[in-house]
């Protein structure tokens, strides 16, 4: 499965221009686990309505595009934990048989951040998102070539990012608990850079990198590696530069 990567953007604590990620696969080291961006761009009376995910993807987002490309852009966005963080008051509400905030709520469901971003930017495309456990990652990339083969004229930009998980629920997984966000505009093979997806079975365990697969991905990308393997439970996921 081939496809463009035409552009992208990433933001972690410390880490926000493409001359300090270059550096950074040259020398990949663990993340800071705490920090948000600024997020300026923003109107600041959207601002102020942004949980710290949404700060996080759409200042990846925003960085992926040009904005006249902004509001026309199909989108893909992914979060394995989307702003769950922001639901464990809500949750203590329905306990206590007390009343839930609509505006609070509107912010935790897992579509909160391509909302907020089509209002950002003025789009009203075809936008889908999406949660796939740690195949969050891969899950969005196949759901931008689905958007490609219904129509491969217009790039899809795929934007995937986490936050921290509160102490809550943190015990309960095991995976590199930052802050980060990764957005890459994807276009039909053949117009630019090309990347060729491969899915096959896992034969055995292998460890994973102590930063999440996104970017490991764009470590790689980066690198002057020709393919990379990553490991999806029981997937193996094999990347090729074409």
């Amino acid at each position: 499965m081939k496809a463009a990567l035409l552009r992208w953007s990433a933001w972690a604590p410390g880490i926000e221009s493409l001359a300090a990620w270059e550096a950074w696969a040259k020398a990949p080291a663990a993340l800071p686990a705490a920090g948000q961006p600024d997020a300026k761009f923003l109107p600041a009376m959207l601002r102020r309505r942004c949980t710290p995910l949404t700060r996080t993807m759409l200042t990846a987002a925003f960085g992926a595009a040009e904005p006249a490309e902004l509001a026309r852009l199909r989108t893909v966005f992914a979060s394995r934990h989307g702003s769950i963080n922001e639901s464990i008051g809500l949750l203590e509400n329905v306990v206590r048989r007390e009343k839930l905030s609509p505006a609070t709520f509107s912010h935790t469901v897992h579509n909160a951040q391509a909302g907020l971003f089509s209002i950002a930017a003025g789009n009203r495309a075809a936008s889908s998102s999406l949660a796939g456990q740690e195949d969050s990652w891969t899950a969005a990339w196949l759901e931008a070539l689905c958007f490609l083969e219904r129509d491969p004229r217009e790039p899809v930009l795929v934007v995937i990012g986490d936050v921290p998980l509160a102490e809550t629920f943190a015990p309960l997984v095991t995976e590199a608990a930052v802050p980060y966000s990764f957005a890459a505009q994807v276009g039909a093979a053949g117009t630019g850079p090309g990347v060729e997806l491969e899915l096959g079975l896992l034969d055995s365990p292998r460890p994973a990198p102590p930063w999440p697969p996104a970017l490991e991905f764009l470590r790689w990308w980066l690198s002057a590696d020709e393919s990379l393997e990553q490991t999806n439970r029981a997937n193996l996921v094999r990347w090729r530069k074409c």
